[in-house]
């Protein structure tokens, strides 16, 4: 018996040399890959939920500190929560009214600096470099015409009711999710840890407070550089007369939350107006202040006033925006930047050395209010 037992192959001694080594190493990270591939997958199919998760998530680090701020000074938890909440929806619906006054305000003149800015863009295009014909323009206005009329516009239509009806389901669950983790969401983490003891539980601790940070920051400073941005094209547009200069401005101040290319486009649209409205001179005076603005934000602002917020490659920033607009569309795009610089200073925080009892008790204090 011991030596038909010495006569057998050893399983383990096939997986004993660098080529059994290689292989198993390589059978694991495939394991990860496709459980990963798995999970997002899942975010995925549940992104009606997960998106308005993600964003209510990030507007609560940004609000939370009011929030501690006025229950420190002894304001109930409820009522500042409600003060802060209040506040939000009606600095929002007041942006909203303005920019709807606006709108209407300046409507007609831009119809009528709509028509003239057509028939001067046309004329520049019979008489520039470009070998363009009348014939040419008058095609390419049948068919749009035809596409507007078309089947294929009428669905899309209705794809975008559909679309609509989505987003305002998405924001009535961003209300209701933000208004409890206002009120509870330190509650909401202890709970959350309860399985975990020991260095674990600080560790889980330590992530929720860096995390916090790190999203509160981004939120806050994004919002900043945005609202900088905006201020700037909207002076700008409003010294060049061109027509909607604040609904301009706020859609830069919103095209601010997306990382890199959000500011580009923003004023490509305000240039496109000016196009329209005032000629080719303004738009390209006003591409030109939109490329300095651009290059001021990312090159000395958006560095001063983010700080370590987001302490990520910028190869790595545009990756994860691309990666996120390829799963999630634009809120893919909004959310992929910080919730891949939340992750990584995660990982950071679980192999930080544990924090002084009396700076650990305070910031458990700060994460339970």
């Amino acid at each position: 018996m011991r030596a038909l037992d010495h006569a057998r192959p050893n399983p383990s001694g096939v997986f004993a040399d660098r080529l059994g080594r290689l292989g198993i190493r390589s059978g694991l990270i495939l394991l990860v890959v496709l459980l990963a591939a798995a999970i997002v997958w899942g975010l995925v199919q549940l992104k009606l939920i997960v998106v308005p998760l993600l964003i209510a998530l990030i507007l609560a680090a940004a609000i939370g500190p009011m929030v501690n701020w006025m229950v420190r000074r002894g304001v109930p938890a409820t009522l500042a929560t409600w003060i802060a909440f209040l506040g939000g929806l009606l600095l929002l619906g007041g942006t909203g009214v303005l920019l709807t006054m606006a709108i209407r305000a300046q409507w007609d003149r831009l119809v009528g600096a709509f028509d003239e800015g057509v028939e001067e863009l046309q004329a520049l295009l019979l008489e520039g470099p470009i070998p363009i014909t009348s014939e040419q323009i008058a095609a390419a206005r049948e068919s749009v015409a035809d596409f507007l009329a078309s089947s294929q516009f009428g669905s899309g239509a209705l794809a975008g009711v559909s679309i609509a009806i989505q987003a305002f389901t998405g924001i009535l669950l961003v209300l209701v999710i933000l208004f409890f983790l206002l009120k509870d969401g330190g509650r909401i983490w202890e709970f959350l840890l309860r399985p975990l003891q020991g260095e674990r539980l600080e560790r889980g601790r330590r992530i929720g407070r860096t995390g916090l940070a790190v999203l509160g920051g981004y939120a806050r400073g994004t919002a900043l550089v945005a609202l900088v941005d905006a201020v700037a094209i909207g002076v700008a547009l409003a010294i060049l007369q061109v027509p909607l200069a604040v609904p301009l401005a706020v859609v830069m101040f919103l095209a601010g939350f997306v990382p890199v290319v959000g500011p580009t486009i923003g004023g490509g649209v305000a240039a496109i107006v000016a196009l329209v409205a005032n000629g080719p001179t303004v738009a390209l005076i006003v591409a030109i202040v939109v490329f300095v603005i651009v290059q001021l934000e990312q090159n000395l602002l958006r560095p001063i006033v983010m700080g370590q917020s987001v302490n990520l490659h910028p190869l790595a920033i545009i990756v994860a925006l691309v990666a996120g607009a390829a799963v999630a569309g634009i809120a893919g795009a909004i959310l992929a930047v910080p919730v891949v610089a939340t992750a990584w200073a995660a990982v950071k925080a679980w192999n930080e050395p544990a924090s002084p009892p009396q700076r650990r008790a305070a910031a458990d204090a700060e994460i339970r209010t």
